[in-house]
Formats: structure tokens, sequence, C-alpha cells
């Protein structure tokens, strides 16, 4: 239900209120019927309240409804949602809706309450909130508990701080002028319903038929026969048959874009923040540049007055070079100055390798980083056809699962494990692993085992690369050049005593240098 047919609910309803109501009817599971009375309706009527995903609804009916309650929530409506029906009002013109009871007073005493209605396609809910004014409140219950491993962002529980969903930036079309219509010309009128609130498919679609033109054509210098289709519209948001159908059809892909869409956007989101996080490593490490200088003067000045420096000094003043003065030096009064010297000479050399590695990824990452922030705002904009293709080459280019790592296969046909855990990892090495298999894993960076079931024969050269690539692509050595990777047999490596899951010692290794970037399935190609 789109949100102009809900306003056209509650403007019908509107001038009525306050209302009294006379108890609660389900005739499902899903459904509550509120009757309610008044002179305003001209009789006696039912308020139904259909909050079934993905098709939720409500109307006013004279039908005659019956049905005890089916479950705890609406149980908990017949006791505690009570007395009249003071105001009812939507968010904008988005698919919410809040009904406000003044609450009775009897031998139990009922507090006003407030009853939110998220008309929102699969995300439907009914709420039952403390009385107050707006729509944000404290939870009583609700229809559907929304836990964070259902929803991460947002949560909808019993006894939660409920806020509502944030309403779109678009323009109300009640209040649509000749100018907004006017910028609105070139866009095909199909698409109208992204720039105006309250229209989703149905409504949209309608829009183009009493305007006379096909949903993919741009109104022009007819724009103002759109502007009265959408103020006609407004007053009236009823759907001829026609447009229903096609209208159902066009909700069903809309449906199902927005799944694909969401599918394929938070591997994406996830890619994203992990380079960012890489290139501010980068940044990181440039500013520890500084850092590294500073520690190799200091380093030098100890070197050329080591000699003036007594044993257990726990600071020096010496001169610097450049005629400025004396520095000060805080020292390890456990080490000589020689050794101080060391120190810091090591120290430097850290940072500055630290920089060297991570900058000659900085490349690599940028370019990745804009191709993946491209192919997010594609998606935004790609239709249904494109994007059932995207899934499906990312399910392609998903490597196989198994129970015990990552599966992929060498040119010569073997199959390769590769370790995404530290638990993975002992289980490929300690347990699934034969003495005759080939291991591969990165030299001196963490990262995963990679498992080779060659089944005691020796490995061709594409094999061998094949392999270390993987390893190297799935350690901290990613997107390097010339990372070295060792290899040997299962036999020669093991677990130390009381080591964690995942470390080892290996002998009897071979030594290659690759890149560290996955290798196409099939290929063996690399660099070192």
């Amino acid at each position: 239900m789109e949100g102009l047919m809900l306003a056209r609910v509650l403007r019908d309803l509107g001038p009525a209120l306050p209302l009294r109501t006379l108890g609660w009817a389900f005739p499902d599971e899903t459904t509550a019927a509120l009757l309610l009375d008044g002179p305003g309706l001209e009789g006696r009527r039912n308020l139904v309240l259909s909050y079934r995903p993905p098709t939720p609804v409500v109307f006013l009916s004279r039908e005659r409804l019956r049905g005890e309650p089916h479950n705890p929530f609406q149980r908990f409506l017949v006791a505690r949602v009570r007395g009249e029906l003071l105001r009812a009002e939507q968010l904008k013109l988005d698919r919410v809706i809040a009904l406000h009871f003044g609450g009775e007073s009897g031998f139990v005493d009922q507090a006003p309450t407030r009853l939110v209605f998220e008309v929102t396609g699969r995300n439907a809910n009914l709420l039952v909130l403390e009385g107050g004014e707006g729509f944000e409140g404290r939870i009583v219950m609700a229809a559907r508990e929304i836990t964070g491993s259902r929803n991460r962002f947002r949560t909808v529980r019993t006894g939660g701080r409920y806020t509502p969903p944030p309403p779109y930036d678009k323009l109300d079309p009640r209040t649509v002028g000749e100018a907004d219509a006017g910028a609105l010309a070139a866009l095909p009128v199909g698409r109208w319903r992204e720039r105006l609130d309250g229209l989703g498919p149905l409504l949209g679609a309608e829009l183009a038929r009493r305007a006379g033109l096909r949903p993919d054509e741009a109104p022009g210098a007819a724009w103002p026969q759109a502007l009265a289709a959408l103020r006609a519209l407004v007053q009236d948001p009823t759907v001829s048959e026609g447009v229903l159908q096609g209208g159902a059809r066009e909700a069903a892909r809309g449906e199902k874009a927005a799944a694909l869409r969401k599918a394929l956007r938070e591997p994406l989101d996830k890619r994203l923040t992990l380079l960012r996080n890489q290139l501010s490593d980068v940044a990181r490490a440039e500013a520890g540049l500084d850092d590294a200088a500073r520690d190799r003067a200091e380093a030098d000045l100890l070197m050329a007055y080591a000699h003036t420096i007594p044993a257990g000094a726990a600071s020096a003043l010496l001169p610097a070079f450049d005629g400025s003065g004396e520095q000060p030096l805080s020292l390890d009064p456990t080490l000589s100055a020689i050794q101080n010297a060391e120190k810091r000479y090591t120290r430097a050399r850290r940072r500055e390798e630290v920089y060297l590695r991570l900058a000659e990824r900085e490349e690599g990452l940028r370019a990745e980083l804009q191709e993946a922030e491209a192919r997010l705002a594609a998606l935004d904009t790609a239709e249904l056809e494109t994007l059932e293709a995207l899934s499906a080459q990312l399910q392609t280019e998903r490597p196989e699962k198994s129970p015990y790592g990552a599966r992929f296969t060498t040119p010569g046909g073997f199959e390769v494990l590769v370790g995404r855990n530290n638990k993975e990892n002992a289980a490929l090495t300690h347990r699934l692993g034969k003495s005759m298999d080939h291991w591969f894993h990165a030299q001196g960076y963490p990262g995963s085992h990679v498992l080779v079931r060659s089944g005691g024969r020796d490995l061709d050269l594409p094999d061998i690369l094949y392999a270390a690539r993987l390893a190297a692509a799935h350690s901290k050595a990613r997107g390097s050049s010339n990372v070295p990777v060792d290899y040997t047999r299962i036999k020669h490596v093991w677990r130390p005593r009381g080591a964690p899951a995942g470390q080892v010692h290996y002998t009897d290794q071979k030594t290659v240098f690759v890149d560290g970037t996955l290798p196409a399935e099939g290929s063996g190609v690399a660099s070192g």
C-alpha cells in the first residue's frame, strides 16, 4: 500500500474523529479490525489493519467482521488499546501511520496508547507505544520482534525505543506547483515516483495512464497534463484494473531488484571498509617516517658520542650536529650507549620497512577502491536484469565452499584448500592433510594455510605458483609484489607443544616469490 493511498484513508477518517471504539475483531492471525462508531461515519465501520507481509493494507469497511484473538499480541490489543480513537496521523507521506487512543477508566484503568502501523511491504509491523506525541516512544509490544540477527540496521523490540524509518527527501505531491512540474518535464513520467513522496510502482503506473503517456516517456512540453494527472491522483489515488495487474508485476520486480541490490551491496560495503582501512594504514605508516628520521638522528648522535656517556645513564645531553645547541636524549639505563643507538636504528628500520611495504600496495588499493565505489554506485541505477547478471557472476566467481576451507583447483587439476581462520588452518594441516600432500604459507606474514592434496605426487611449476599466489593473497601481504612463500610436505609441518591453533613450525621448505593477488582459476602466472 502506497503513501497517497494511506493519506486517502486518513483523510476519510479524520473529519469524524474522535470516535468511540466498540471492540476488536481478528479475522486471522495478522489482521485486526477495530469497530468504530460516531456521527461523522454515518454508522458503524471497521478500521481494518492487515499487517501480513508483503502486502499490508489499512482500510475502512462496513462489513461485519468477527474473530477471537489468535496470538498474544492480539490479546494485548484487546486488553490495552482501548478508549476513544482521538486522532490519526501519517509520517509525511511515508507508509507509517499512528493512531492515538485515549485510554479508559474502570475496574482496571488503561492508559492512553498509540498504535503505529508500518505499512512497509516485507517489513510490515504493528506496534503498541506508550501514549505521547509524534512517532517516537517506548514500545509496549510489537507484532513482530526485529532483532539484530534479522536486521543489523534497525531493531524493534518490546521495551525498546521506537524510532520510525527516516522519511524520504522528496517533493510532496499535494503541494507540487508548476515550477516543480516543469523541472520534472525531462524525467520519464514512470520515474516521477522517484522524486515524489507517497508514490510507488502502482501509483506511478496510474499517473502515466492518466497523463496519457507511456511510463518511459518524458512529458516535455506536455508537463501541464502530467501535473493535472498528478493533482487528480492526489484527490483519488485509486488504480485501474489494467494498471493494477501491470503494477503488481512491477512491484514484484521492484521487490526482487531491492533484495538483489541489498545482497550485492553488503560484500561491496565490507570491501570498501577494508580498503579504506588499508589506505589509512598507509597514511599512518607515512606519518611514522618522521619518527623514523628522528630515531636515526638520535642514533647517529649516540654513536658519535658513545664514549662520553657513562654506563647506566638514563639520559644524555649531546651537542647537535648542526650546531643548534644541545639535544636531550632519554636512554634505557640497562643498555649501553651503543645498544641504545642500535635499538633506535632497529625501530627506524622497522617503520621504514612497514611504509615501503604498504606504499607498494597504495596504487593498487586506490584503483581497487575506485572500482568498488563505481560498482556500488552502479547498483543504485541498475535494472533487474543487470542485477540478476551481476548476482550470477558473483556466484561463479565465488570459490566452492567446503567444511574445511575455500576450495580451488590448480592448473594440473589438484584440489587446493585455503584455511579461512585459525581453526580451519589447524584442521587442514593436522587432520585433513596427508603426510605427502603439499603445504604453503607466506613467509614472515600472518595468513592462511594452503593445502594441495597432491596424494604424494610432485607438483609442476604452474601448480606451485598457483598455490603460492593463493597463500600470498590470503595473507597480510595481499596486494604486494614479490611475496616470499614457503612450501613443503605436510610431514615436515608440526604444531609446537602448547601453541594456539594455526601456529606451526616447519622444515625442508622451498621458497618461491609471487604476487599477492588471486590467480585466475586454472592459471599459475606469477612474477617471481
